[in-house]
């Protein structure tokens, strides 16, 4: 499929999304969410599929939602049109794991996309932030409840209140981004990382991102059940017998997703 708004590659088991309005420092408007939707749907039936990466331009993960297209609309259009929830549905349907590659400024919805995505791995001088208090508003596509779950309430109420950005730095120490690395070096370790991914077990990797998604869902009591569940259910796939063979081996493991 042709895009306008992203610029898709699929290759080595990998499937890089670009964010691609480079006048607007990739602001999301509608049409770039819905093209996002759609490239991960594409991407979570594919196949040959293993492992996602979005990320941006290096002066701009996404500089926000496209604010010339918001300002003109009362309640009464966002209430009916449910604004941004749909989106943010298609980004959660997918059950692949998904890296952001943050570069530059992520505020806003940038910074509530790259939150979205499973990890973030952040180039050192990505910015992160969500200033909508300076516009009259809050967060509406996950910034107050994703960020003060990773940052904690101080932090959040800080960046929310203030409008101020967090730096790559203090983003890895506070628990928001997993690594920092120079910007020369954010695509390779990006695709590494996917790289790494992509060779695991599929099921094993689904596995992995509901029971940590669960954790943030439900008490600690419940998620331990869910986990231990999950677990035992992966002694039924040939994945769990050739990998745990292998390790005794001493060899690499040949996943095959049964």
């Amino acid at each position: 499929m042709a895009y306008e708004t992203l610029i898709v590659d699929v290759e080595d088991h990998i499937c890089l999304i670009k964010l691609n309005r480079p006048d607007a420092m990739n602001a999301l408007n509608a049409q770039l969410l819905a093209e996002l939707g759609k490239a991960l749907g594409a991407a979570q039936s594919n196949d040959k599929v293993r492992c996602i990466v979005i990320t941006g331009s290096e002066k701009a993960f996404a500089a926000g939602a496209d604010i010339t297209e918001m300002a003109e609309k009362s309640y009464v259009d966002v209430i009916f049109e449910d604004l941004f929830t749909d989106e943010v549905a298609a980004i959660q349907k997918v059950r692949k794991p998904i890296i952001a590659a943050v570069a530059g400024y992520a505020l806003g919805g940038g910074c509530e996309l790259a939150m979205m995505c499973d990890f973030i791995i952040a180039a050192d001088n990505a910015k992160f932030g969500q200033p909508e208090i300076n516009l009259g508003v809050i967060a509406g596509i996950g910034g107050t409840q994703r960020l003060t779950k990773l940052v904690g309430k101080s932090k959040s109420m800080d960046m929310h209140l203030t409008g101020r950005f967090m730096a790559a730095e203090e983003a890895e120490r506070s628990g928001l981004v997993s690594r920092v690395v120079p910007a020369k070096k954010l695509m390779d370790e990006a695709m590494g990382a996917a790289a790494k991914i992509a060779e695991k077990s599929a099921i094993a990797t689904m596995a992995v991102k509901e029971a940590v998604d669960r954790s943030y869902e439900t008490t600690l009591q419940e998620g331990l059940l869910f986990e231990r569940r999950l677990f035992h259910s992966l002694f039924a796939t040939e994945d769990q017998t050739e990998g745990m063979t292998a390790f005794v081996e001493k060899r690499e493991p040949q996943f095959r997703d049964k």
